[in-house]
């Protein structure tokens, strides 16, 4: 598109991630003739692609790595200004960013997601990985180590240990199970056994054309002589990327430098109490009690000490307000996210928010939970998209129908996992009633009755019973009479209620 020298803009969006991107290309293609600007601070956009809609809400993506050109090619009236913002007068209806720009905008869409909760700043051998950048540089330092302490049992943490080989992983989780995030104790000892077998052969190794900072594009592939692949190129940037996407992992090698194929021991219901460089760990009385010598000793809260290569803190995330709170007016949530409202708007005027960055503080559906997932960030940013263009064009617009019962599909362990509704059985107290199947080495399944109507569902493995399984959450008819029959392996389930 032409240049736009007064940097003025009718819609402006904040975020190169996925919610950031969804947005602005919704603007983008709604409104043609309308200067679009996005603000990132990475040299590479995450786009979605591959999109499949597996049923009403359930969703599959892949989440693609490109440079911003590429959207600038496809949207004439798109531009992406890459810098990082330096602070928002939201009165003014300005933004400046770290290089200078001044960028006016009719309409604000902040999307800048989360940042890692990093146990400690200070010490150069904990390691979050959060962006591209961050998982490249696990992997360099992984090429080299021994052993690995992972602190944390979310989504970044469970993928971790299953994939990394060659190397002994030490996992402090703070509850009483793998992965309380997303299961419950059975689907969790289900899934351990699973840590301990060899992984099964992939099929050919995905490869994507991956993105230097000047654009110039390089396979990525492993290297033949040391199995790491050739990702050091870019280099670090002081403002974190975009999230990683959900395959974040296809593709590298996570292996590190033992000929151990995996082995993994998981510390329960411990936290970190106190992280040692070497040196202080040689002045402190724990010297005695640990063999061997490693860059950095971690003090657990169940009495055990590890030394280790490095650690991964894959404790979550916050939002990431800054820099825009500063001589603002925005609601913030408990959890420090930006409050928005249903029509996805922020309370500073003309300002919305989307992805991990916002909080959703509308009256929710009792099907529907906020996580910040990255299926969520996709919604968020189209329906925010959609929002604004109803705004601007004095049109009404009803609360999307991907909020009305909380769906996400993903792969843990090399099992499909698909959560519906309240999965865990989230604010009922013990109004719940569960039903379970398991088949051991092939599928978890699990329900969650209230009041004989299903709210809820895990489904670990080839199920098929995704589709059936919505359907009967958000019809909420009352299954008492099928109880028994529910999850009858002999009984065609989806036949049985079509």
């Amino acid at each position: 598109m032409a240049a736009n020298t007064k940097n003025s803009f009718k819609f402006v969006v904040v975020g190169g991630g996925i919610a950031g991107v969804t947005c602005s290309e919704q603007l983008a293609s709604q409104f043609p003739s309308a200067d679009v600007a996005l603000v990132t601070a990475a040299p590479l956009i995450k786009a979605v692609c591959n999109f499949k809609q597996v049923s009403k809400t359930l969703e599959e993506f892949d989440v693609e790595e490109k440079p911003s050109t590429v959207l600038e090619e496809k949207y004439p009236n798109l531009r992406v200004i890459q810098s990082a913002v330096e602070a928002l007068h939201a009165q003014q209806h300005t933004l400046l960013t770290v290089d200078g720009l001044k960028v006016h905008y009719e309409k604000l869409c902040i999307c800048s997601g989360g940042r890692p909760k990093l146990l400690t700043q200070d010490n150069p051998n904990v390691l979050g990985i959060r962006d591209t950048d961050s998982a490249q540089e696990f992997q360099k330092r992984l090429s080299q180590a021994k052993r690995i302490v992972v602190v944390g049992n979310g989504g970044i943490a469970l993928e971790l240990v299953y994939e990394v080989e060659g190397c002994e992983v030490v996992w402090a989780v703070k509850d009483n199970a793998i992965g309380n995030t997303f299961f419950d104790v059975g689907a969790a000892q289900f899934l351990i056994p699973t840590l301990n077998t060899d992984k099964p052969e992939r099929a050919a190794t995905c490869k994507r054309v991956r993105y230097t900072i000047d654009g110039q594009p390089a396979i990525q592939g492993p290297d033949i002589a040391t199995g790491v692949d050739r990702l050091g190129q870019c280099r670090a940037f002081e403002e974190p990327g975009s999230a990683l996407g959900p395959d974040w992992h296809e593709g590298i090698r996570l292996r590190g430098a033992e000929e151990v194929c995996r082995r993994v021991s998981v510390e329960y219901e411990t936290e970190v109490k106190r992280i040692y460089t070497q040196q202080e760990f040689l002045l402190s009385p724990l010297a005695s009690q640990t063999s061997g010598s490693w860059p950095v000793y971690v003090e657990l809260t169940n009495g055990k000490t590890f030394g280790c290569d490095f650690i991964v803190s894959a404790t979550g995330v916050v939002p990431n307000t800054e820099p825009f709170l500063h001589g603002n007016n925005f609601e913030l949530a408990e959890d420090s996210g930006l409050r928005v409202d249903d029509h996805m708007k922020t309370s500073e005027p003309d300002v919305y928010s989307a992805g991990d960055v916002c909080t959703a503080s509308w009256e929710a559906s009792h099907l529907w939970q906020q996580m910040r997932l990255w299926t969520q960030a996709r919604q968020m940013g189209w329906y925010a998209g959609r929002c604004m263009a109803a705004d601007v064009l004095n049109e009404t617009i009803e609360l999307d129908f991907c909020f009305e019962l909380f769906s996400h599909i993903t792969k843990f362990f090399n099992y499909k996992v698909v959560l519906l509704g309240k999965f865990n059985g989230q604010g009922l107290g013990l109004n719940q009633e569960l039903l379970v199947r398991c088949s051991k080495g092939l599928e978890y399944v699990k329900v969650v009755l209230s009041g004989g109507r299903m709210v809820g569902a895990v489904l670990i493995g080839e199920t098929d019973l995704e589709e059936t399984f919505e359907n009967l959450i958000l019809n909420q008819m009352d299954l008492t009479p099928y109880r028994d029959e529910l999850l009858n392996p002999n009984i065609d389930i989806e036949d049985y209620f079509d």
